[in-house]
This record gives C-alpha cells, sequence and structure tokens, in this order.
C-alpha cells in the first residue's frame, strides 16, 4: 500500500493506495509541533476506522511547502513503515518539462497537479487549486509546466477582512442568496463570494486566450466545489487529483 501526504500551510491531505485504486482519504490540520510519534499513532488511529492495516504500506510519497515539517515526516516513514520517503522536487522526474524561471521555486503541490491534469484530461490545461492561496498552474499540450498564477486564498481574505477591520464580523464562505447584500454578513459573502468568481474567471479567460480554446480547466482543493457551480470556465472538478499526481509521480519513479 501507498502513503501519499500533500502537506500545505493549512492541511494535510492524505491518501491509501492499493497500485492506483485510492481506498481511503483524509484531511487534518497542519501542526508544525507534530512528532514522528504522534503522527504514527495518529495514522494508526486513522487506519483502523477505514478497515485497512497500516502494516501493509510499504511507500510513502510527500509534496510539500512546508519545510519545518518535512524531516518528522521523513523520520516518521522510516520509524513506522521500514521506508524512505519520496519528496516531489524539481529533481523528481515527474515526466513534465519544467519551463518555470527557476524551478527550485514552484511548489512541488504544483508540479503534482499539473501532472495529474495532464495526464488524466491532456493538454492545454489550467488547475485551479483552492486552499490557502489560489494557484493556477498552466500545463501545455506537449506536457511542459509552463507555470501560472497566485492569488489570495478565501480563508485568508476571510481572515483579513475580519482582523483589518473594526466592525465586520467573521463569516462563514457560502454562496449568497443574491449579489446585492441586504445585511453586513450576506454584503460580505456576496463581495467574497462573487470577488473570487470573478477574480479566477478573469485569469482564466485570459489563460484559455493564450493557450487555445481547446484549453482544458479543472479545479481542485477544498473549496473547489463552492466556486466550480458560479464559474463560467472551471468545467470540472477533480477533488481526488493531487492524490492521484502523487501515486502517478510514485508509479514512475518507484515501479
Amino acid at each position: 500500500m501507498l502513503l501519499a501526504l500533500d502537506a500545505g500551510n493549512s492541511n494535510i491531505t492524505i491518501g491509501a493506495f492499493d497500485g492506483r485504486r485510492l481506498l481511503s482519504q483524509w484531511r487534518l490540520r497542519t501542526v508544525h509541533e507534530q512528532t514522528a510519534d504522534e503522527w504514527g499513532i495518529l495514522l494508526h488511529n486513522l487506519f483502523s476506522p477505514a478497515g485497512l492495516d497500516i502494516a501493509t504500506v510499504d511507500g510513502m510519497i510527500i509534496s510539500s511547502v512546508v519545510p519545518p515539517i518535512d524531516s518528522t515526516l521523513a523520520f516518521t516513514a522510516q520509524r513506522y513503515f521500514r521506508t524512505e520517503a519520496l519528496f516531489v522536487t524539481p529533481k523528481t522526474d515527474i515526466g513534465l518539462t519544467i519551463r518555470y524561471d527557476n524551478p527550485y521555486e514552484v511548489g512541488a503541490d504544483r508540479l503534482v497537479n499539473g501532472v495529474a491534469g495532464f495526464h488524466k484530461y491532456g493538454g492545454p490545461c489550467v488547475v485551479v487549486d483552492l486552499g490557502t492561496t489560489i494557484n493556477f498552474d498552466v500545463i501545455s499540450r506537449h506536457g511542459e509546466y509552463l507555470g501560472g498564477a497566485i492569488a489570495v486564498g478565501l480563508g485568508m481574505s476571510i481572515e483579513s477582512l475580519f482582523k483589518k477591520t473594526a466592525r465586520l464580523p467573521l463569516v462563514d464562505l457560502r454562496p449568497p442568496k443574491d449579489v446585492v447584500g441586504t445585511n453586513t454578513v450576506a454584503s460580505i459573502q456576496s463581495g467574497l463570494y462573487f470577488g473570487a468568481i470573478g477574480m479566477i474567471d478573469g485569469i482564466l479567460e485570459r489563460m484559455i486566450a493564450k493557450m487555445g480554446p481547446d484549453t482544458k480547466t479543472i479545479a481542485t482543493g477544498g473549496q473547489a466545489h463552492l466556486i466550480a457551480t458560479g464559474s463560467k470556465y472551471l468545467a470540472v472538478v477533480d477533488e481526488h487529483l493531487t492524490l492521484e499526481g502523487l501515486q502517478m509521480i510514485w508509479e514512475r519513479n518507484r515501479g
């Protein structure tokens, strides 16, 4: 069994694979202070209710944008699974040509999304990952990672609006009943929701104009379903895209 981890700034998404089949997945908060032993106990407690045997894990692949926890995750793989974790880096054979000016500036999650987007949907394609930040990753029809765009995530917008104002409340992000809010909460939700959709569609419109009308657009991440319902350009929502990309890279590198 393969254990795939996507470590982001806010959450860590974990998937257990039997070959190419995703058996189960979990989403946890990213905790910098968590020890390898705590990780071992946590993973054991996740596997048992899912009916999975943690002893069958014989491989681990990780995409991480949180360097402080990398050594802990590597030690967890060694101590509890007797294996060396494969960390996705620009040196990893991902099957795409990286055209970024400095490949070492590209987040591992962005490369992984590019791999999965290209192999599942073909190129050219744009993957929009709605997480702590909103990442746009562009892959050419020839399998080249070209780059993309990074925008402020919805959670960051909500938190910033609350912290930087004296009287505006902290709100949940949800589709408003009307674009014209008739109270403060509804007005904030309208601005956040339609503002995010307008920004995403505006960027996608320009990327599609650059890459061609046959460009595929794929949304992933925790808020993908919420935003895609109001978008003109996000045609597909694939919540397992990043985990599946990790499995593809593992298969390419480890057989």
